[in-house]
């Protein structure tokens, strides 16, 4: 009877309750907006409830492993993904113009998306081994470290994923005290880029003109972004379709089960990217509102988290975690509203797919087990 007492104690001790209340928030309004995007609880329905299991369970399991262990496993980790992406790009499985997925005989997997924690989990173990010494050369081996995988992802290609890749790496440079000064030169060329592509867009988006960087499609969608009229039943029917959806949605909705858009079909990937569209045109500009609190509660808490963890690795790793949340749902919520190109990210908790939503489980697994570690003495 005690043994039991101390494994239930075990089990709900792992949880960081106040991050699991809004996550299970976000279950039912998921599995809510879900059945309202299917029209009904087929079988896209049932396997979306599948896979918040299975997140919770993943991140259940992830909240029992000490940030000790994590540190162990991260040089590993990221060694093995590496390894996984080189297959990919080598003897990897193409479907629908990429080549993502690599077949190991018994099951098929997705390697880019475990670099989504592996890469992190990396750049705070380095960072903690050089804790109180950090250098300028530090900083280079951190961004060559993250550059390769961002490359072998975007040669796949799949600029969404690389992206956020890319945002969860850079945020552990960044907080581990990477200077903003560093940052000007970058920020400068990208204003610079954007201003030159906005003045000069009639020219630069003709077919014939080569972005060389980009593949055509990648390019098309930037088009489409400056100009979603050009190709109304092409390459901007995404785009033009759900800005209607959303603005259609007023202050307070067309109900739920009720909007148009999205069940006459107007809508494009309504249970996946685009399912922003579905909840606003339903619940309307108030609903959406409330959506972002909801991510923003989860973000607060994250970085909470962060900053009372008594050591490196789980600060960086924490906050890492934290922002790739805001980057899914900043870029989600952009392409879905017109103000950023269509690059294929999720929106977390709420489209349809159980790879993006293992991903988050074991994110948030980790952050509880940060959260358990003893925090810095005042």
């Amino acid at each position: 009877m005690k043994r039991l007492g101390l494994i239930l104690l075990r089990i709900f001790t792992a949880f960081d309750w106040p991050l699991l209340l809004v996550l299970v928030l976000f279950a039912a309004l998921g599995l809510t907006v879900m059945h309202s995007a299917v029209g009904s609880t087929d079988w896209r329905f049932a396997e979306q409830s599948r896979n918040f299991i299975i997140a919770f369970f993943a991140m259940w399991i992830m909240a029992l492993v000490p940030p000790q262990t994590l540190m162990k496993l991260a040089l590993p980790f990221y060694v093995l993904g590496i390894v996984l992406l080189l297959g990919v790009e080598f003897a990897g499985e193409t479907s629908k113009g990429a080549t993502r997925w690599l077949n190991l005989g018994f099951t098929r997997i997705q390697p880019s998306e475990m670099m989504k924690i592996a890469v992190p989990m990396m750049l705070a173990w380095y960072f903690q081994r050089h804790e109180g010494q950090v250098r300028i050369r530090d900083f280079l081996v951190a961004a060559l470290m993250l550059v390769a995988p961002f490359g072998l992802i975007v040669l796949q290609p799949d600029l969404g994923t690389a992206l956020l890749v890319f945002g969860a790496g850079f945020f552990v440079i960044y907080f581990a005290g990477l200077s903003f000064k560093l940052l000007v030169p970058a920020v400068l060329v990208g204003v610079i880029a954007i201003g030159t592509l906005v003045y000069y867009e009639d020219q630069l988006c003709e077919p014939d003109v080569d972005w060389v960087v980009l593949h055509d499609y990648q390019k098309h969608r930037v088009c489409t972004l400056l100009n979603p009229s050009s190709d109304p039943l092409g390459k901007g029917f995404h785009t033009i379709q759900s800005m209607i959806a959303v603005g259609s949605g007023g202050l307070y909705g067309k109900g739920y089960m009720q909007g148009t858009q999205t069940h006459l079909d107007f809508i494009p990937e309504r249970t996946t990217d685009f399912i922003f569209a579905v909840y606003a045109e339903e619940f309307g500009l108030y609903g959406g509102v409330a959506l972002l609190v909801l991510y923003s509660l989860l973000i607060a808490r994250g970085l909470a988290i962060a900053s009372r963890c008594g050591n490196q690795f789980g600060r960086l790793l924490a906050g890492s975690m934290t922002m790739m949340m805001f980057i899914y749902v900043f870029v989600n919520v952009g392409m879905v509203t017109g103000i950023l190109p269509v690059v294929g990210v999720p929106l977390p908790f709420m489209s349809y797919g159980g790879t993006a939503l293992l991903t988050m489980g074991v994110a948030f697994g980790i952050m509880m087990s940060i959260s358990r570690a003893k925090p810095v003495k005042a």
